[in-house]
C-alpha cells in the first residue's frame, strides 16, 4: 500500500470522496498555504482569510467530483476556489457596509425627522394657546387668513366687514400672538 504522502493529487481527491479524513488532510498539507495565501492577499485580513481557506477545504470534502483532473491540476483548482471565494466575501462585506451606511443615515434622518416633528407640534400648541388669548373678532379674522387660505378680500366678505377693517384685526392679531409666543420662549417669531 502507498504512503498518503506518494500518492498523486488525483488520487487523493478519489480517497477524499471515499470520505478519507487522512486524504483531506494531506490535500491541506500540500495546498493549504497557497489557498490561504491567495485569500490573504485578496482580503487582507487574516480571519477572512482563514475562512475563505476552510469553505475552500469543506466544498472539497463535500464536492469531490468538482475536481476534474483532465482540466488541471488540483492546485490551480483550489487556487481558483480561493479567489472565487474571496472576491465574494469583499463583495459581501461591501454590500454590508453599504447596507449598514444606509440604515445608519435612515435611523439619523429619522430620529431629525421626530425631532422636527416634536418642535412642530409643541410649536403648533404654543401657536393654539396664543390664538385662543385673542378677542374673538382678530382669531376669527386670522383663522380665515392664514389656516383656511382666504384672501383679505375674502375674509371681509365671510365677516362682512371692511377689508380694512379685516387688515387690522389681523395685524394686531399677529401682533399680540407674536408677543404671547416671545413670552412663552419660542424663538424666531420677532421678525
Amino acid at each position: 500500500m502507498q504512503k498518503i504522502g506518494e500518492v498523486s493529487d488525483a488520487q487523493l481527491v478519489t480517497a477524499i470522496a471515499r470520505y478519507s479524513e487522512v486524504a483531506l488532510a494531506e490535500a491541506y498539507r500540500r495546498h493549504g498555504g497557497a489557498v490561504y495565501g491567495l485569500a490573504r492577499r485578496v482580503l487582507n485580513s487574516t480571519t477572512e482569510a482563514e475562512d475563505v481557506t476552510q469553505d475552500v477545504f469543506l466544498r472539497l470534502w463535500n464536492q469531490p467530483e468538482r475536481f476534474d483532473a483532465d482540466r488541471g491540476s488540483l492546485r490551480s483548482f483550489l487556487l481558483a476556489q480561493s479567489h472565487a471565494r474571496a472576491v465574494d466575501a469583499i463583495r459581501s462585506l461591501n454590500s454590508r457596509r453599504l447596507r449598514e451606511a444606509r440604515e445608519a443615515g435612515r435611523t439619523a434622518s429619522a430620529a431629525y425627522d421626530m425631532q422636527h416633528e416634536v418642535w412642530d407640534l409643541a410649536l403648533a400648541d404654543q401657536v393654539s394657546r396664543a390664538l385662543a388669548k385673542l378677542p374673538e373678532e382678530e382669531r376669527r379674522a386670522i383663522e380665515l387668513a392664514y389656516f383656511e387660505g382666504h384672501t383679505y378680500v375674502e375674509v371681509a366678505e365671510l365677516l362682512d366687514q371692511a377689508e380694512g377693517t379685516v387688515k387690522s384685526r389681523i395685524r394686531n392679531g399677529m401682533r399680540r400672538m407674536r408677543a404671547a409666543l416671545l413670552e412663552s420662549g419660542v424663538q424666531g417669531v420677532d421678525a
